[in-house]
């Protein structure tokens, strides 16, 4: 039985199994002429090459109402790599352009901004987001910005139709819309939801008591998927941390800078699959352990920043408080797994819980070396004050790039 419950303080868009593709891509394109929409896809080099993207520049081919779409290349030090990305987004035509964050013109445009002492050193995502949207902002016509990762197996258009919808409608009036799914295949996935920041929600709500931002981010049901839509004006406002802290540093901006009211998630498909982090127990420094720091740290500064205090032994207390919350929901996974008939390897998932406790510490070590934290990129809104045309600049690298090495 579909669930249709709404539960927390944002709203919950379900997939009811009751509507079809073609009545939501028709309510789009209607939406879409008074609201133009970009889409952002964030790509490595090796991503590029990998079965799921030309397969994803294929199903957005026939999508019709997106005005805008950037591919962000990053990890890509070769004009091959350019070159190879643009013959794969031919299927597109002239509304997609690439945005090479390697390349020696967009890079140039970086060193501007660490010359005048803005974070711009640190590539990534985080980066590569920051960039695209900077690109789009120089279209003020475009009214909100879409983004989905791009290395999704079983990718199908009708995922980015249900991301963009809740943004467009006008009989709606959400600026944030977050993803979330089902990571499943022959066994549960999502090892970092489900066994490190829901349980260690609930940890640190039983420390702290009631806090709205620990309740607002308790409310989705999947933090850290990686796609979702923002309007134009937020993303101006909102910073973004250019490490693993990502998702859930984005909501927390979000959490500051609009209203919960102005909050939803949608269900995106019913199974959702991509390529997944090693959990690298034995190497804290890559894989899922260094992902579980970063989104530790992003946790502890934001609620820092909101008024919470956090001393050495509030970081033992809540590894404690966390371990217990982690082995019980580990129990009810166990028993959910074997009424679906999916393997379930419990000592695996101890082993995990054991690996992201440790990092509660050291993500608290950090914090209390570095309670602000420099890992945020600049907000749009502090560069257009120093640079008012860097968003053209942005477009004018781009064409460069495609006139040089060839759309």
């Amino acid at each position: 039985m579909p669930d249709f419950y709404q539960f927390g303080d944002i709203t919950t868009l379900h997939d009811l199994r009751t509507g079809d593709d073609e009545h939501l891509e028709a309510k789009l394109r209607k939406a879409c002429r008074t609201y133009p929409i970009g889409l952002v896809l964030p790509v490595t080099a090796a991503d590029m090459r990998a079965e799921p993207f030309a397969r994803i520049m294929q199903e957005l081919s026939e999508v019709d109402y997106v005005d805008q779409i950037v591919v962000v290349l990053g990890v890509a030090p070769s004009e091959q790599d350019y070159r190879e990305t643009a013959s794969l987004l031919r299927p597109l035509g002239d509304r997609a352009q690439i945005l090479w964050t390697d390349g020696p013109r967009v890079q140039a445009l970086y060193d501007t901004l660490i010359e005048e002492g803005l974070n711009l050193s640190i590539p990534g995502k985080g980066r590569s987001v920051w960039t695209a949207f900077g690109y789009l902002l120089a279209d003020r016509r475009l009214k909100a910005f879409v983004l989905h990762d791009c290395d999704i197996v079983n990718y199908r258009r009708s995922m980015l139709a249900r991301l963009c919808l809740p943004m467009a409608h006008p009989s709606l009036d959400f600026e944030f819309c977050k993803a979330y799914y089902a990571r499943v295949t022959d066994r549960m996935h999502g090892r970092v939801v489900r066994l490190l920041v829901l349980p260690l929600l609930q940890a640190l709500i039983s420390m702290l008591g009631h806090n709205r931002f620990l309740t607002y981010l308790a409310s989705f049901r999947y933090p850290l998927s990686g796609e979702f839509a923002v309007t134009s004006t937020l993303a101006r406002s909102n910073r973004i941390p250019s490490d693993w802290g990502l998702e859930v540093g984005t909501l927390a901006e979000v959490f500051r800078n609009t209203s919960v009211k102005r909050v939803c998630q949608v269900e995106l498909c019913e199974q959702y699959e991509h390529k997944h982090q090693p959990l690298s127990l034995e190497d804290p420094d890559k894989g899922l352990m260094k992902m579980a720091r970063d989104i530790l740290t992003t946790i502890f500064r934001s609620l820092a920043s909101m008024g919470s205090s956090f001393e050495a032994e509030h970081f033992v207390t809540l590894r404690c408080a966390y371990l217990r919350l982690a082995q019980d929901a580990i129990r009810k996974y166990h028993a959910d797994a074997l009424m679906n008939g999916l393997v379930c390897d419990r000592h695996e998932e101890e082993q995990a819980v054991e690996g992201f406790a440790r990092q509660i510490d050291a993500a608290g070590h950090i914090f209390q070396e570095d309670p602000a934290g420099g890992e945020a990129i600049p907000n749009w809104a502090r560069v257009l004050a120093a640079f008012p045309d860097f968003p053209e600049r942005l477009r004018d690298a781009a064409d460069a790039d495609a006139k040089e090495f060839g759309r």
